[in-house]
């Protein structure tokens, strides 16, 4: 008897997806195709090369400039520790 009932249920949830189907009336939607923009992406293109310009524009000024300090670190200091080696 139990299994009357649940192959009566199933029956009923498969035709009523296949009359979703049938009608387009189904749960999940269809995937819907994104046309690019090419002359958008262009411009963004556009806008970031002027700002990566910008940027080297201000490295450049800073080396005519001549107030630039370089500070060397040994690689040993940069790790963040003594590793031992130096016999210390």
């Amino acid at each position: 008897m139990k299994t009357n009932k649940l192959l009566a249920v199933i029956i009923v949830l498969q035709g009523l997806l296949l009359m979703g189907q049938w009608t387009g009336h189904g749960y999940l939607t269809s995937a819907q195709a994104q046309i690019p923009d090419p002359a958008n992406r262009q411009m963004q293109m556009v806008d970031e090369l002027k700002s990566a310009n910008n940027k080297l524009d201000q490295i450049v000024d800073l080396l005519k400039g001549g107030d630039l300090q370089v500070k060397v670190q040994n690689p040993d200091d940069a790790k963040g520790g003594n590793s031992g080696k130096h016999g210390k």
